[in-house]
C-alpha cells in the first residue's frame, strides 16, 4: 500500500535515468469500483506543467521515486479524459460524504493499492489525524506512532473507501463525472440532512440541487437549523420552490413559509395549489410556539356509524404524501370530536363494527393556542402518537403528532443545555480549532486562574509579585465556586417555572443561595488553616507563606459568598430575556460570574496586603 502523499514530489525519471521532473498529481478514472490511476501530472523544468498517459509510460514505482519506460523524447502528452479527476486537487482537504457512515469528513489523504509494479489503483481516503501527519512528514506520523503506542493509545488508521464516498460536487473543475451518485439520494433523508447541515456554506446547495423534489422536501423538513432551510430555499428559483413546498408536510411547509421574507413567501404561496396553500396559510395564522403552528391539517376523521371497513377504505384513499396515520377521528353529528380509534382496534376488528363501538370515546386533546412544549409533554406523557387539535366548539383542526413533539422536547432541551453551559458531545471526535474549542468550554476556569495571576501580579507591583504564586493558590477556590453559582441559578430556572405555584419565592432563593454561600466560604476558610496550622506549625521561617495563604483563602471565601450573593440577579437576568424571547448562553453567564469573582479575589487580597501598586 502506498498514500498520494509519499508519491507527490518524488522526483520523475526517464529511461535513461535523467531527471524530467516530479510529480504533481496523479489523475482516476471514476467510473471503476476502485479506479486504477490513469494519468500522471508532472512538474517539468521551470514548473512546467504535463500529463502524460499512467499505464503507457510508467515503468516502476515506489515511495522515493517513479521510473518511465521509455526515455524523454518518446513522450507524447495527453489530457485529462472527461471521465477523469486530479486527486490531488479535486480530492485531497475536500469535504467528501460518506455514505456508509452517513456523515461528512475532510479527505487528509489517500489510500492507493499497487496492483503490479507499474499499476496503481484507489483504494479509499484516509479521514483521521494520520493521514494530517503523514502529509506534514512521514518521519512525525512514525514518531507519533511510536508515542502512542507508548502510551498504550495507538492511532489507528481511518479509511473509507471509495465506494463507499460521494463527491460533493459533481462538476469538479468543469470535468463532468461518470461515477455514480445514487448513493447519496438513497439515505435517509435525516441523514442528508445531517450531511447539508456540516458542509461548507458554498457546497450546501449544489448538494441540496441534486436531490429529486420528493426526497428535497423530506431532507429541508429534517434540518434543525430553519435559516439554513430558508437560505436553501431562496436559492432556488420560484417554480422550483414552489413545487417543493407543494411536496412537504403542510405544517413544515407553514415553519418554512415563516422564516422567508415577505415577499417571497407571498410569490411561492401564489404559485401553489389552492389546496396546499390554504392549509399552510390555517397554519400561519396561529402565533408562534403553539400547538396550532406544529399541527398538521391531514387528518382521518369519520362520522360515529362508520364503520371499520368504512376506514379501512378511507385510508386505502389516502394520498401516497398524505402524513402519517395513527388514528381514525370519530365526529359527532355536530361536526365536533367525540372518539379515537387505534389502528390495532381497526385491524383486528370486524369489517361491519360500528367504529363508536370500539372507539376511545374521551380522548385526549389540545386546543391551537396551547404553548407547544406543554402539548409535547403530554404526548410523552399518555404515550400517543398523535394528539388531536379542537377549536372552542370541539371541532377538529388537526393532529399534533409525536415527531413534531419530539423535535419541540429537543429543541427545549437544547436550549436548557444552552443556558446551563454545556453543549452536544461530538461523536465523531474533534480535531484541530474544535479541541481548542473544546478545552475552552469545558476547563474555561484554569484560563480565567491564569488570567487572575497575571492581573494580581500587575496590580500589586514589582516589590509583591514575589508572593503573587502563594496568594493565586487560592484563587480555583473563588473561580469553581463561580462557576458552581452559575449551575446552582441555572439548574432552578430549568426546573421551576416563575407562573407555577409550587414554585419558591425570589427571596426565598435568595436566602438558599446567601446560606450556601456562606457554607461553603466557612468551610473553605477551616479546611485551609487546618492545613496550614498542619504543614507549618511552629515553623517562623515559613510565617510569611502561611500568612499569604491565609489572606489568599480569606479573599477567596470573600469571592465565594459574594458569587452566591449575586445569584439572585443572575436568575433575574434569566427570567428577563426569557420572558423577552430571547436566548441566553450559559458560557457568557460563566465568564461574567468567574470574572466578578477575580474581582472580589483581587481587591480582597490587595487590601489586605496593602500591596496595591507597591
Amino acid at each position: 500500500m502506498i498514500y498520494l502523499s509519499q508519491l507527490v514530489g518524488n522526483p520523475v525519471y526517464d529511461l535513461d535515468g535523467e531527471k524530467i521532473g516530479r510529480v504533481n498529481d496523479l489523475g482516476i478514472a471514476t467510473g471503476e469500483v476502485f479506479p486504477r490511476v490513469t494519468s500522471l501530472a508532472v512538474e517539468g523544468p521551470g514548473k512546467t506543467p504535463f500529463m502524460i498517459s499512467w499505464r503507457k509510460y510508467v515503468g516502476s514505482f515506489n515511495e522515493d521515486e517513479i521510473r518511465l519506460k521509455v526515455i524523454a523524447t518518446d513522450i507524447r502528452f495527453s489530457y485529462l479524459q472527461p471521465n477523469e479527476v486530479l486527486i490531488a486537487r479535486d480530492l485531497l482537504n475536500k469535504q467528501i460524504v460518506d455514505t456508509r457512515g452517513a456523515r461528512v469528513v475532510r479527505v487528509n489523504d489517500l489510500k492507493l493499492s499497487d496492483t503490479s509494479s507499474s499499476q496503481l489503483r484507489l483504494l479509499g481516503a484516509e479521514v483521521g489525524i494520520r493521514g494530517i501527519l503523514r502529509s506534514l512528514s512521514p518521519a512525525l506520523e512514525r514518531i507519533m506512532l511510536h508515542a502512542a503506542r507508548a502510551l498504550g493509545k495507538p492511532l489507528p488508521e481511518r479509511i473509507i473507501a471509495w465506494n463507499y464516498m460521494d463527491l460533493i460536487e459533481r462538476d469538479l473543475s468543469n470535468v463532468k463525472l461518470s461515477v455514480s451518485h445514487k448513493t447519496l439520494d438513497e439515505l435517509h433523508p435525516a441523514d442528508i440532512a445531517d450531511i447539508i447541515e456540516r458542509l461548507d456554506p458554498r457546497l450546501r446547495g449544489q448538494v441540496f440541487a441534486q436531490l429529486d423534489e420528493e426526497r428535497a422536501a423530506d431532507a429541508i423538513a429534517e434540518l434543525t437549523d430553519d435559516s439554513m432551510a430558508a437560505e436553501l430555499m431562496g436559492d432556488l428559483n420560484e417554480d422550483a420552490a414552489s413545487r417543493l413546498l407543494s411536496e412537504m408536510d403542510p405544517d413544515d411547509a407553514a415553519e418554512l413559509v415563516s422564516e422567508l421574507d415577505y415577499d417571497k413567501a407571498e410569490k411561492l404561496l401564489r404559485l401553489m395549489g389552492v389546496k396546499e396553500r390554504s392549509a399552510i396559510n390555517q397554519l400561519l395564522g396561529y402565533r408562534e410556539d403553539t400547538a396550532g403552528r406544529i399541527m398538521t391539517s391531514e387528518v382521518v376523521s369519520l362520522a360515529e356509524d362508520a364503520t371499520a371497513a368504512d376506514a379501512v377504505a378511507a385510508i386505502r384513499g389516502l394520498d401516497e404524501n398524505f402524513e402519517s396515520v395513527h388514528y381514525v377521528y370519530l365526529k359527532d353529528e355536530k361536526d365536533r370530536l367525540s372518539g379515537v380509534v387505534s389502528l390495532r382496534h381497526l385491524i383486528t376488528s370486524d369489517s361491519e363494527t360500528k367504529l363508536s363501538d370500539i372507539a376511545y370515546g374521551d380522548p385526549v386533546f389540545a386546543h391551537p393556542d396551547d404553548d407547544q412544549e406543554d402539548v409535547s409533554r403530554d404526548i410523552a406523557k399518555y404515550n400517543l402518537l398523535a394528539m388531536p387539535v379542537v377549536d372552542e366548539n370541539k371541532r377538529l383542526l388537526g393532529i399534533v403528532t409525536v415527531d413534531d413533539a419530539l423535535d419541540v422536547l429537543e429543541e427545549e432541551h437544547e436550549e436548557d443545555l444552552q443556558i446551563a453551559g454545556a453543549r452536544r458531545s461530538d461523536p465523531e471526535g474533534r480535531t484541530g480549532s474544535h479541541d481548542i474549542l473544546w478545552l475552552l468550554r469545558n476547563e474555561l476556569w484554569f484560563f480565567v486562574w491564569m488570567l487572575g495571576l497575571a492581573l494580581l501580579a500587575l496590580l500589586m507591583g514589582r516589590e509583591g509579585r514575589g508572593i503573587v504564586l502563594t496568594l493565586g493558590a487560592a484563587m480555583p477556590a473563588a473561580v469553581v465556586a463561580a462557576l458552581d453559582s452559575v449551575s446552582f441559578v441555572t439548574n432552578f430556572f430549568i426546573k421551576n417555572d416563575p407562573d407555577d405555584e409550587d414554585t419558591p419565592s425570589l427571596a426565598g432563593f435568595a436566602f438558599k443561595g446567601i446560606g450556601l454561600g456562606l457554607l461553603f466560604a466557612v468551610f473553605v476558610a477551616l479546611v485551609s488553616m487546618g492545613v496550614f496550622s498542619v504543614l507549618f506549625a511552629d515553623d517562623a521561617s515559613t510565617a510569611h507563606i502561611v500568612r499569604m495563604g491565609t489572606t489568599g483563602f480569606t479573599a477567596a471565601a470573600a469571592s465565594i459568598v459574594v458569587s452566591f450573593v449575586l445569584s439572585p440577579a443572575y436568575l433575574v437576568v434569566l427570567r428577563g430575556r426569557d420572558e423577552r424571547g430571547l436566548d441566553t448562553s450559559g458560557i457568557v453567564l460563566q465568564v461574567t460570574a468567574m470574572f466578578l469573582s477575580l474581582v472580589v479575589f483581587c481587591a480582597v487580597a490587595l487590601a489586605l496586603t496593602g500591596s496595591w501598586g507597591s
